[in-house]
């Protein structure tokens, strides 16, 4: 199967040593400004290679020609799992106060979800195994990074801010009044990041969609549509899923009108 893969793909090995060579950058400037990122840098590319040679050859089955959607489902539903996982590890450091498995499942299924009814049941893309997973792995895979930075800029905010909310809830502040500064902080750095890439849209930055849509020989201008679909929809699904997840966190860190679960220890 893995023989068919390298056989049926247009980039060369040779390529993709060449551009794996760039990482020497990084592992360089790393170890001369002293970053303390060489080891984690080394293990990144190496995780990210067996990683995407893994995907490949599960996808095999799931995108071949002729094959059932319940596979592309299957997969789908296994990239959630993953990415409740990931918003659970991320606010660890809120203990007992991190949101729940449920909520956590509802953060990131229901972008996912409005998302992919947005684009097939509208026309934007025909429903079918080769535009199901890579529709559901660019929400998720967008809306993830955000969710993971706002959550945990939210639990540094509590740890760094402990006095500040505790002296509220003292005065006799509400649990919700105390602790909005931080949600709001929390929330805003999180979503900056994908602000200032639909900035850059169009201009600075051709994203993947609309990218790998020109490369397969589509219409400049169907590109672009769909590019526009995406975008919005990944804005919204980043929106919807930071909210939920720092809101989550807020809603539990408080107990009974005092400061819970917030441990001092760095977040993995």
């Amino acid at each position: 199967m893995l023989s068919d893969l390298l056989t049926t793909a247009t980039v060369s090995p040779w390529g993709v040593l060449a551009a794996a060579a760039m990482t020497l950058i990084a592992l360089a400037v790393s170890w001369r400004l002293g970053l303390g990122l060489v080891r984690s840098i080394s293990l990144s590319s190496i995780r990210s290679v067996l990683q995407l040679l893994l995907a490949g050859v599960l996808l095999v089955p799931a995108l071949r020609a002729g094959a059932h959607l319940i596979w592309s489902w299957l997969w789908c539903f296994a990239m959630l799992i993953f990415a409740v996982g990931l918003v659970r590890r991320r606010t660890t450091d809120l203990g007992e106060g991190r949101p729940s498995y449920l909520l956590s499942a509802l953060a990131v299924s229901v972008p996912v979800a409005s998302g992919l009814a947005v684009v097939f049941c509208f026309g934007v893309l025909p429903l079918q195994p080769s535009t199901l997973v890579p529709m559901a792995g660019i929400v998720l895979g967008n809306t993830l990074p955000a969710t993971s930075a706002g959550a945990m800029r939210f639990v540094e905010l509590v740890r760094e801010e402990r006095g500040q909310i505790e002296a509220m809830l003292a005065l006799g502040f509400r649990a919700r009044a105390a602790i909005r500064p931080q949600i709001t902080k929390a929330v805003k750095a999180a979503l900056v990041p994908p602000i200032e890439r639909m900035r850059m849209i169009g201009l600075v930055l051709l994203p993947g969609t609309m990218t790998g849509m020109l490369l397969a020989g589509v219409d400049p201008l169907k590109a672009v549509m769909t590019q526009m679909v995406v975008s919005f929809l990944i804005l919204g699904g980043v929106t919807l899923t930071v909210t939920t997840v720092v809101f989550g966190c807020s809603l539990s860190a408080i107990d009974h009108g005092k400061l819970v679960g917030v441990q001092s220890n760095k977040v993995n």
